[in-house]
């Protein structure tokens, strides 16, 4: 016995090659987007890239401002200082010179203390100075801390 199966429809046929397909209006739309949003995902990720190249004067002013011991009177105060840092770094100056100097102005001999404010001026702040800073403190070796 012979089984007959229903003719299968047929898929039309593909158009000439040389006809252009015109694209439907959502078609359109999404395509915009697309367009869109990848030139602004562009253009934030460059400008972040840019604004981290700056610094990040935020997580600056929360790390020093939160920690005990600095006191600064205002946010202003501990970002100028922390730019006065920066400058110190540029400039060359020796590491041990500018930890001594934090310590004097903070009145304390707390090397950790002045050692965490220089790096979250230069790590945050001035982030282009970090291989300068690792230059003129390498071989500085703060002291012993039994707690």
């Amino acid at each position: 016995m012979i089984q007959h199966y229903p003719a299968q429809p047929t898929a039309p046929p593909p158009p000439p090659a040389t006809a252009r397909r015109r694209r439907r209006p959502w078609e359109r739309r999404l395509l915009v987007c697309l367009v869109l949003t990848s030139a602004l995902l562009i253009g934030i990720g460059l400008s972040g890239g840019i604004a981290h190249a700056r610094g990040d004067t935020v997580a600056y002013l929360v790390n020093v401002t939160v920690r005990p011991g600095y006191n600064f009177a205002n946010a202003e105060a501990a970002l100028t200082y922390g730019q006065g840092l920066c400058d110190k770094v540029s400039q060359g100056r020796a590491y041990a010179g500018i930890i001594a100097e934090i310590n004097a102005d903070f009145q304390t001999t707390d090397e950790y203390q002045a050692a965490y404010l220089i790096s979250q001026a230069v790590n945050e702040l001035c982030p282009a100075l970090i291989w300068q800073l690792r230059n003129s403190a390498a071989g500085h070796r703060l002291p012993h801390y039994d707690g």
